[in-house]
């Protein structure tokens, strides 16, 4: 009897174990998690990315937060959960920021002439630290000239890059253009050291970085062990590469910082909701600026403030040797997208976030209307600068439209959305002819080009 005892009471453990323990259950996958994996899986397959981390949160909840990839293809290393990457230009809204606190502190006006404090020769010109936030100084951005491939291994005072800039001629009159500036923003980071004493690492730090507790947002380094940090590589038709070296002393203040999907979003959050700015401050930072002529462009102070096919988004993107990165607001949405890659190639961070949001907001197309002028008045050639150069585009008639195309490029666009007064839309990019050709786009600036 005793033994039967036992027994029973063993059968009946086992059974009351197996009442009490749940099946797991995998959990259902959101729509929008569903359909990210599958964007990030097809990039992977086809080595177009060695991976990424996105991070999608709306009206105070976080739809998807997720890592993909591998952050060393040569040890083959799943991306950490909280993976830091280079974040190429979106630091240019922290050097905003961080001058626009100097403004708030009464130590800087934008108003004022740049080379207060810095040296540098602007040949007569009245250059203001507004200027240099919003991308219409003229000045010559270094990325674009022929000397800074040579600078870019070389660990040199950062003077020397001055110098060589100091030398180039002005791309336009200031307030006349707006053409995409690294350049100005490099200038922005020395006028920080020169106005707090501080390095421009150790004041964003102290303003920024610590009162927000972003704990994994510091400035980039190449000799710097930092643990969850991704390589970086470069696509190519061979295969993903290793990426091409830059020394850190060049990107500076235009482009030198590493952060996180998490970090970013903190960031996003308090700046948004003034917690970073006072208000006036706040719509100085975020205000697309106006040229001499009173055309309004698309790009405030180390953010764009557009409308993305119907949303008002506020935004930038980033990209840097072996990282692309993307990050977004829309305000009437609540809606925050930040999507960081591992790999400088056609699918960026912009491409994903691109995706990501037409995925949750309605595309709203921009109309159509009949020409209300003979197409045949603007037929020529039209030239003018640009980034990294002058340029041409050649101007055709067809039925009820245009057609463009620039010098040394075989594609021929047709543009088809005209929007009344001598303007078409391009995507999200504005093209105005009438006495001349104007672009206007939401990064790289205001363009014109005058009839030849």
């Amino acid at each position: 009897m005793k033994h039967l005892s036992i027994l029973f009471v063993l059968l009946l453990s086992v059974a009351t174990s197996c009442r009490n323990e749940k099946a797991y259950v995998e959990p259902e996958l959101s729509g929008l998690e569903k359909y990210t994996d599958s964007l990030f899986k097809a990039s992977i397959d086809s080595s177009m990315v060695a991976g990424g981390a996105v991070l999608v949160h709306q009206k105070g909840k976080t739809l998807l937060k997720k890592s993909y990839g591998l952050a060393s293809l040569e040890l083959e290393v799943p991306m950490p959960e909280n993976a830091s990457f280079e974040i190429g230009s979106v630091t240019k809204q922290f050097t905003a920021v961080a001058i626009l606190k100097l403004v708030e502190a009464g130590k800087l006006s934008l108003d004022e002439d740049f080379t207060t404090y810095m040296d540098f020769n602007t040949k007569g010109r009245k250059i203001t630290i507004g200027h240099l936030l919003n991308h219409t100084s003229g000045i010559a951005g270094y990325t674009e000239i022929e000397e800074f491939g040579s600078l870019v291994p070389q660990d040199l005072p950062r003077d020397s890059l001055v110098r060589i800039v100091e030398t180039k001629d002005f791309l336009f009159e200031p307030g006349e253009a707006l053409i995409y500036n690294n350049s100005a923003y490099f200038f922005l980071g020395l006028i920080i050291e020169k106005v707090t004493g501080k390095s421009y690492e150790a004041y964003l730090k102290d303003v920024i970085f610590e009162p927000l507790n972003m704990r994994n947002t510091y400035y980039c380094s190449t000799s710097q062990v930092v643990s969850d940090k991704a390589n970086g590589y470069d696509f190519s038709p061979d295969g993903l590469q290793q990426k091409q070296y830059l020394n850190h002393a060049w990107p500076y203040a235009a482009g030198s910082l590493c952060s996180t999907t998490e970090d970013l979003l903190i960031w996003m959050d308090a700046l948004h909701n003034e917690k970073v700015l006072n208000k006036a401050q706040y719509q100085e930072l975020v205000t697309p600026k106006t040229l001499n002529s009173g055309v309004k462009v698309n790009y405030a102070m180390g953010l764009t403030n557009f409308m993305n096919y119907g949303h008002q988004e506020i935004s930038h993107g980033g990209g840097i040797p072996g990282f692309l990165s993307d990050t977004r607001y829309y305000p009437k949405e609540d809606l925050y997208i930040i999507c960081l890659v591992n790999t400088t190639g056609p699918h960026g961070g912009s491409f994903f976030a691109d995706l990501i949001t037409w995925n949750i907001l309605e595309k709203i197309e921009y109309q159509s209307i009949e020409l209300d002028f003979d197409p045949e008045e603007l037929v020529g050639t039209y030239s003018g600068q640009t980034r990294g150069g002058r340029q041409s585009v050649k101007i055709d008639a067809v039925t009820n439209g245009i057609t463009m195309q620039f010098d040394g490029d075989d594609k021929i666009d047709t543009l088809k959305t005209y929007i009344g007064n001598h303007t078409w839309m391009d995507g999200n990019t504005k093209i105005k002819i009438r006495d001349g050709l104007s672009t206007t786009n939401q990064v790289y600036g205001f363009y014109i080009m005058k009839k030849e």
